[in-house]
């Protein structure tokens, strides 16, 4: 079969930076304070009033803010922490870093999100928090899993790091979450090349994050200098060095006043991709669940028997028409570093990971693009 060459290569994805970002990152640049300094307390506050948050606390990235939110909520070694397996491995690798136990549990067909069923499907005795994802910036269900998290006593920290700009029940994600964790890496909406965030609206929480993501100091370099008086500061815990840079919350400053038209640019593009798929026999797309409003940060399509092309061969094929898809949400327990793990039967998280794919999705596709990408893929199953 021929596949019609495409007018130029598409890629799956590009950051929405401009020249308004480029501006904002010189002039932190010129203003000589490029560390953590006041544009990160502008960014935190400015980002934590939009998720509906009391509080945000900028990181180096969306890992370090599990790590340090899963310290938080005082997990320990020997402690169990429920996280789905599809997800990208940093979310089960933070529960490593504090010494406790990933057990994978299995995601519903739809969203590919937790649900109570089966988180409660592998819950024991040892369980001392749920890490729920936000998977693809698809919101999970968090109004049944924040109270079935109270009546287990167990902590809920939601792994929102393709969730900005996503919403759930009418408020954004992250609004009354106890922790959620952000990603601010250049394939999510709203970047700052690297760097992470935790929004919470526990205030004493706030205070300790932000000793710990400076090396456990009780007073940080910005207050120092700000105080004009000779401060000798202490080192009260453990810290980390997880801290965000004034050129990169710069950006951030920027890209959140463009959220609002990135996410609305994105759902018409995956609008337009639902029409075009109607007709493709075999081809699901990711939807806005019931319950909320994804701000589709991954555009992913699963592929059923009736499309009659497995997902490796539609991925070559797209590629040979100079389309730049990729697989779809990784499976953490199907990877080297958790051959170790004997998780639950996760045949649902096996299915998405073996057959969906992620189609383009970003500021700069076209409908012409769209048209070239769907067209593969129709007359692929038409095969």
């Amino acid at each position: 079969m021929t596949i019609e060459a495409a007018p130029r290569r598409i890629p799956v994805m590009l950051p929405a930076l401009g020249e308004q970002e480029a501006l904002a990152a010189a002039e932190a640049v010129r203003s000589g304070w490029v560390a953590q300094g006041p544009r990160v307390a502008a960014f935190e506050a400015a980002f934590a009033a939009s998720v509906g948050a009391a509080h945000g606390v900028a990181v180096s990235s969306c890992t370090t803010a599990l790590h340090l939110a899963l310290i938080a909520v005082g997990v320990r070694p020997g402690d169990e922490v429920i996280v789905p397996s599809l997800s990208f491995i940093a979310t089960a690798n933070a529960v490593r870093y504090v010494g406790a136990t990933p057990v994978f549990a299995d995601v519903e067909l739809s969203t590919g999100n937790l649900t109570v069923t089966t988180i409660d499907a592998v819950r024991t005795p040892r369980t001392r928090a749920v890490i729920a994802v936000h998977q693809g910036g698809v919101p999970a269900e968090v109004s049944a899993l924040r109270a079935a998290a109270d009546r287990w006593g167990v902590a809920l920290v939601e792994d929102a790091a393709c969730a900005a700009g996503s919403v759930m029940d009418g408020r954004p994600v992250g609004a009354g979450a106890l922790l959620a964790a952000w990603s601010f890496h250049p394939r999510k909406l709203l970047t700052t090349g690297e760097g992470g965030m935790i929004t919470t609206d526990n205030a004493e929480w706030a205070a300790r994050l932000r000793r710990l993501r400076e090396h456990g100091m009780n007073v940080s370099a910005a207050d120092r200098h700000a105080s004009g008086q000779p401060i000798l500061e202490a080192y009260l815990e453990t810290g980390y060095n997880y801290r965000m840079t004034d050129i990169q919350a710069a950006i951030g400053l920027v890209q959140l006043g463009r959220l609002g038209e990135i996410v609305a640019q994105r759902r018409r593009l995956a609008a337009r991709y639902h029409e075009l798929l109607a007709d493709v026999a075999g081809a699901v797309p990711v939807r806005d669940p019931a319950h909320g409003r994804t701000n589709f940060q991954t555009f992913w399509v699963l592929l059923t028997d009736e499309f009659g092309v497995g997902r490796d061969e539609t991925l070559a094929a797209l590629a040979a028409a100079g389309v730049s898809a990729r697989r779809g949400i990784m499976a953490a327990h199907l990877e080297p570093a958790y051959a170790d793990v004997s998780p639950a039967p996760l045949p649902v998280t096996e299915r998405i990971t073996r057959d969906s794919l992620i189609l383009p999705l970003h500021h700069a596709l076209i409908e012409d693009d769209q048209d070239h990408i769907v067209g593969t893929l129709r007359r692929l199953a038409r095969r």
